[in-house]
């Protein structure tokens, strides 16, 4: 990195931040033992300006997946501001070039140019400058361009106003300044950039083989459910990152309650028979390129059990889909004679799909172990 492009303020602050963390805290540590309170405290604050950055800066409007509460909307603001990553316009801006230029030249924090790169080193450059197009709905709102304005002052002041706060009712001031701050900060900043990083570099491609995001549950444990980043790269519209219902994903959680509480509305999702649709079609074109470079001889075989199960489970699966719709109009209509007709139908083709859901597995586990002709 050339000198003359070093970002001295973000650079300096999040060099200077780390070494407090890493000199203050030990000496504090070897000195007084912090309460459990101001653990706790700070923990919980660890939480919600994270789930305020995936809800607020990415979900709501990196993304536009849903739409919030003006009050609500303002809570959410204030703890991500507080969670010390720019503004929202500014963040916004990165990510939505992030995800249009993926792993080019383009991308702000390309997993291309090195792991450590991707993980915090691109914040040390200077930052493009924003192109107003790209962010143009962020700019109509006149709360996002008062945070944008004045971000440093506000992220200065959000810190240390809650700081302050928890050292008054603790008594405690240094251990408020470094735990419930500095501290926190450390861990949900690097928590955040695995996001940039890890996410891009362990896990699997489960939507899509082509780019460098991945699915990971366990980095999902520490990032609000961020972790399942090929699926979110994917379908980016979609208001959840992880989509099965054991998928850990809070932010999705908090989402799908505030919408409850009619908090949230326009929640953005990708139709379940879609995704299933996409998800059959992507692993038949995988089995079909796996056979091609397989022993020729098996090519024609292979090739016609991988198309006839296909074509079975999207049949099925398109029957299911209709079903539930026909099942919905009637429950709608009050026809409650005709539904338990429709349950059994749609429990026994679904007793079906998994059957043959098994035996696609099957399948595809036999296909890799074809011998490759490469061998």
């Amino acid at each position: 990195m050339k000198l003359s492009n070093f970002n001295l303020g973000v650079g300096a602050f999040i060099i200077s931040y780390h070494l407090v963390v890493l000199t203050a805290v030990p000496l504090y540590l070897m000195h007084f033992t912090p309460s459990w309170t101001i653990i706790i405290l700070s923990t919980i604050l660890l939480y919600i300006t994270g789930m305020s950055v995936t809800a607020g800066y990415h979900r709501l409007y990196s993304h536009s997946t849903y739409k919030i509460n003006p009050v609500v909307e303002g809570v959410l603001l204030f703890f991500a501001t507080m969670a010390t990553q720019g503004s929202a316009i500014r963040w916004s801006y990165d990510h939505r070039i992030h995800h249009a230029f993926l792993d080019s030249d383009r991308d702000p924090y390309s997993i291309k140019k090195g792991f450590w790169y991707a993980h915090f080193l691109w914040l040390f450059e200077k930052p493009k400058e924003i192109e107003p197009h790209v962010v143009a709905d962020l700019m109509k709102n006149p709360l996002l361009r008062f945070q944008h304005r004045f971000y440093p002052l506000l992220m200065f002041a959000t810190n240390i106003l809650t700081s302050l706060v928890v050292g008054w009712l603790l008594n405690d001031y240094v251990g408020a300044f470094l735990f419930v701050w500095l501290t926190r900060q450390f861990f949900l900043h690097h928590f955040t950039w695995f996001i940039n990083s890890l996410a891009h570099t362990w896990g699997a491609r489960t939507f899509c083989q082509e780019i460098s995001a991945v699915d990971n549950y366990i980095l999902s444990l520490f990032t609000w459910g961020e972790g399942y980043h090929n699926y979110h790269h994917k379908f980016a519209y979609d208001y959840r990152n992880g989509v099965r219902w054991y998928h850990f994903d809070p932010t999705k959680w908090l989402i799908w309650t505030l919408h409850k509480l009619s908090l949230a509305t326009n929640l953005k999702r990708v139709n379940s028979y879609l995704l299933e649709q996409k998800l059959l079609l992507d692993r038949k074109k995988l089995l079909l390129e796996t056979v091609s470079s397989s022993v020729p001889t098996q090519k024609e075989e292979w090739e016609k059990r991988i198309t006839q199960l296909f074509d079975s489970l999207l049949i099925n699966l398109k029957q299911v889909k209709e079903l539930r719709e026909h099942y919905s109009t009637l429950k709608k209509e009050g026809k409650k004679d005709l539904l338990s007709v429709l349950q059994n139908q749609i429990k026994d083709l679904n007793k079906s799909l998994k059957g043959e859901y098994r035996r696609w597995m099957a399948l595809s586990r036999d296909v890799t172990t074809l011998p490759s002709l490469k061998a």
